[in-house]
């Protein structure tokens, strides 16, 4: 389903999380991600910006007029509204919204709120239902809380960075900000949990989610941690081999890459007679993948020579006729005409008053029986000021008047 411009609320009424209130105060990615995860199954959420600044990913990657591509793919189904939280007046307004809200997430240093004298203590006293999920750098604890901390941070210290990359080159920073995006996903399964126990576990209480970036990192370590404390010895990046072999990325002759794994030996097996090397197949050196690791240069010069010779959809044929996983290096503008990520409905249109038609990221996960929908774009700088601080907190349009002149909203 797609954005309505005639009813964006009819249709978020009818999804499956439309009882939800989301007070959205983060920036940029992590945070932001989090409330556009639940906003797409119906949350109502409403995103509070800076007066006339607003939130920095509207001035990030490409701009059209003001307006970035990457805002509105993650603003989406938000209603937008305008307040400074360093006023008093302001203050006063956020805990009016908390009241009538089931989450607030915030991605500030850690102390930003509690020395704007809104911290959770604070805020639970105003609503003591209220799930407030952190989203920092490193975390409320621990001696660098107060740092600040990005996508590229938490990768560095987490332990991505050095994982990323070819084995004599320099660390190399992931293509998209994956960081954010997993914390964003932890962040959104820890509010659901929080509710959950709230609503069904008899607590009744709201409690505080705290997620930092490095430890989405830290999570998602694979193997690194275990063996490394057995062991002592410290994984080093691999480029795009791995554990399993033979593994990596081989140059088709007309250009394109494709990266394929064949770790099982039977499936090593295939993949041997489909590059036409029958011998190695069947070679007792290879019936182990300890084997095939010792002579991982051996294989990947085979694989290497086959490809080289033909073009992306020859070896792709072949390759899948073998039953090999293998994907070529996908463009966007692969992935948008690919029958299958068509079939699956990946990308869905959605009209954005300020950049026109676009085509975006569908609502993920999928739900047989209460999937999401993007029934509303980004919100524009304080869109929905009015109808937010008129119909939800009852401020007069005098009041709400007033608190613009002031820079409050």
């Amino acid at each position: 389903m797609t954005a309505s411009p005639s009813d964006p609320e009819a249709i978020r009424q009818t999804l499956p999380l439309a009882g939800l209130r989301v007070i959205d105060l983060a920036t940029v990615v992590a945070g932001p991600f989090m409330a556009t995860l639940l906003a797409d199954f119906g949350a109502d959420v409403i995103k509070v910006e800076l007066p006339r600044r607003g939130d920095t990913l509207r001035t990030l990657g490409p701009v059209k007029e003001g307006t970035s591509y990457w805002f509105a793919a993650d603003a989406r189904n938000k209603r937008g509204i305008t307040l400074d939280l360093r006023t008093p007046r302001g203050r006063e307004l956020l805990l009016k919204l908390v009241t009538v809200a089931d989450v607030l997430v915030e991605n500030f240093v850690p102390g930003t709120l509690e020395g704007w004298g809104v911290g959770p203590e604070v805020l639970h006293a105003a609503n003591p239902r209220l799930v407030i999920a952190r989203v920092s750098g490193f975390g409320q604890t621990g001696p660098n809380r107060h740092l600040p901390g990005y996508d590229r941070v938490g990768a560095a210290f987490g332990g991505l960075w050095h994982l990323t990359g070819a084995p004599d080159g320099e660390p190399q920073r992931p293509g998209l900000s994956v960081v954010d995006y997993m914390t964003g996903m932890l962040t959104t399964i820890g509010t659901l949990i929080a509710l959950y126990t709230r609503d069904t576990g008899g607590s009744g209480r709201g409690q505080v989610i705290d997620m930092a970036l490095y430890e989405a990192v830290v999570r998602a370590l694979e193997f690194t941690a275990t063996h490394y404390s057995a062991t002592g010895v410290v994984r080093n990046r691999v480029g795009n081999g791995g554990a399993a072999q033979p593994a990596g990325a081989f140059r088709t002759r007309d250009g394109r890459w494709v990266l394929l794994i064949a770790g099982e030996t039977r499936m090593f097996q295939r993949l041997m007679h489909a590059v036409d090397r029958p011998d190695l197949a069947d070679d007792p050196r290879f019936a182990t993948n300890a084997g095939r690791a010792a002579a991982q240069d051996l294989l990947h010069d085979a694989i290497r020579a086959w490809i080289a010779a033909r073009d992306l959809a020859v070896v792709m044929a072949r390759l899948r006729e073998a039953d090999v996983p293998a994907a070529a290096g996908y463009t966007i503008a692969d992935l948008m005409v690919d029958p299958h990520v068509q079939a699956r409905g990946d990308f869905v249109p959605v009209h954005d008053p300020e950049l026109g038609e676009l085509a975006m990221q569908g609502v993920m996960p999928r739900l047989s029986e209460t999937p999401g929908a993007i029934y509303r774009p980004a919100p524009r700088l304080g869109e929905h000021n009015r109808e937010v601080y008129a119909d939800l907190l009852g401020l007069s349009a005098a009041e709400i008047a007033s608190l613009s002149e002031a820079g409050v909203i």
